[in-house]
């Protein structure tokens, strides 16, 4: 009796840690993915954002971008993404002044005093 003990207590455990959560999980993506309606915006199991266009049976139509038009079956679609306000727009003065360009350097934009075989096309010393 006591060796059936340990194995049914980790089948009790492993339900509840991992079955459970995936039926839960999967029955909320289930239904998203029926109550779903045009002008939601929606995310593709691949990471695809767009609208919802139109519905037509198993398929949705999604706007990616204005005037393009994809077309996914329905679940392919992971879920719905909530309606933000816009954030503040930063306008390029702003940005310039909080964002220093970046120089990259390599061997032949480096000076002849840093290299010092002089050859300014090899980083390389000989």
């Amino acid at each position: 009796m006591e060796t059936l003990l340990l194995p049914l207590l980790l089948l009790v455990v492993f339900y509840f840690l991992l079955i459970r959560p995936q039926q839960k999980q999967r029955r909320e993506i289930a239904q998203v993915q029926s109550t779903v309606s045009p002008g939601a915006r929606v995310m593709t199991g691949a990471g695809l954002i767009g609208t919802v266009v139109a519905l037509e049976g198993d398929e949705v139509v999604l706007e990616v971008a204005p005037g393009v038009t994809n077309r996914y079956v329905r679940r392919a679609i992971m879920r719905v993404i909530p309606d933000e306000e816009p954030a503040e727009r930063v306008t390029s003065d702003e940005m310039s002044d909080s964002v220093s360009p970046h120089v990259q350097t390599d061997a032949t934009t480096r000076p002849a005093a840093d290299n010092p075989d002089g050859d300014e096309t090899s980083g390389t010393q000989r």
